[in-house]
């Protein structure tokens, strides 16, 4: 049975690809710190689906804790593999408190390199975004993996791009496998609440105003969180040192979404325009053509059936979400 260490397995794309993981038959230690950078019940709820598997067990550490981790390497057998999906994420929160992004995101991604390189973990899995893209021109539509990243719009943005090039530095000088991936707008059941999807089926649901960035005309590349897990374990194979955009490549307005929410809820939006915010892009498209030709993988879930998944999700448990923070 291949073991593998999941970083963030409370996290939203985190605890999925655990669940998928366990159901593959691997064996999975799962790490978080559960912070309170959002409502912890969501947290709870994720690592609730995991928690009493046979194959499953959890250490609350912080990434940033080297230490920490450390122990929980010793104490374990060998590790077939590292995935790091322990991050702190948004774009506009990243401003408020830049310290704390470099503390996961650079210094805790550096722990994790610097145990794989001293315990012999060849395979490491990790997260970038599509943030580090800025705002390449038209020509530059859909991103690719080989244009240029040097223009980040935020801390979160910069941070991720720091971590790429320390993923290539430890693959150049210890000869780890390492494969990084650029997510484009994940969604889904159980998703952050800081995101758009979440925020807005809240808002329609309970008759609050919905807050609006910008005039609703900028795009988003939205993926399904299971399509982003199949697509993150499949890095599981030998690859050398790659980069892949995984996006849902159909690119869609945030006014069709506000639209789409509404008709499966069945409530019109009372929106609340605000000013467009500096740190946000206004596009997001990947192109996915190396994950199909090197992982073979591909999106499946359509936004539409993606979106009515989410809203069931929170009909379902509506009693506790609808108090969560947006």
């Amino acid at each position: 049975m291949k073991q593998v260490l999941l970083t963030g397995c409370a996290g939203f794309i985190g605890s999925k690809v655990g669940e998928l993981l366990l159901q593959q038959g691997y064996k999975v230690i799962g790490v978080d710190d559960l912070n309170d950078a959002y409502d912890v019940r969501l947290k709870e709820w994720r690592l609730n689906q995991l928690q009493g598997q046979a194959n499953f067990q959890f250490h609350r550490l912080d990434i940033a804790d080297k230490n920490a981790l450390s122990e929980v390497l010793d104490n374990a057998a060998p590790f077939d593999a590292v995935i790091n999906l322990a991050a702190r994420a948004g774009v506009r929160q990243s401003l408020e408190d830049p310290w704390v992004y470099y503390k996961t995101n650079v210094t805790g991604t550096l722990n994790l390199l610097e145990l794989c390189k001293d315990n012999k973990i060849k395979k490491f899995v990790t997260a970038s975004s599509s943030s580090v893209y800025g705002i390449p021109s038209e020509s530059g539509r859909p991103f690719r993996e080989d244009q240029p990243t040097d223009h980040p719009l935020s801390p979160y943005a910069a941070s991720k791009k720091a971590t790429e090039g320390l993923c290539y530095s430890y693959h150049h000088l210890y000869g780890l496998d390492i494969t990084m991936f650029r997510y484009f707008t994940v969604y889904g059941p159980a998703g952050r609440p800081d995101m758009s999807i979440f925020r807005f089926i809240k808002w329609i649901a309970e008759g609050e105003p919905l807050v609006l960035y910008g005039d609703g005309s900028q795009v988003r590349d939205f993926t399904y969180i299971d399509d982003i897990a199949r697509g993150t374990i499949l890095a599981l194979n030998p690859a050398g040192y790659e980069i892949f955009n995984l996006g849902n490549d159909r690119p869609v307005s945030i006014h069709r979404l506000i639209e789409l929410i509404e008709e499966l809820l069945g409530k019109k939006a009372q929106i609340d325009r605000r000013p467009a915010h500096p740190a946000d892009v206004p596009a997001t498209w990947a192109l996915i053509d190396k994950a199909k030709e090197l992982l073979g993988w591909q999106p499946k879930v359509r936004l539409e059936q993606g979106v009515k998944l989410a809203v069931d999700w929170y009909l379902e448990n509506r009693e506790w979400v609808k108090e969560i923070r947006v």
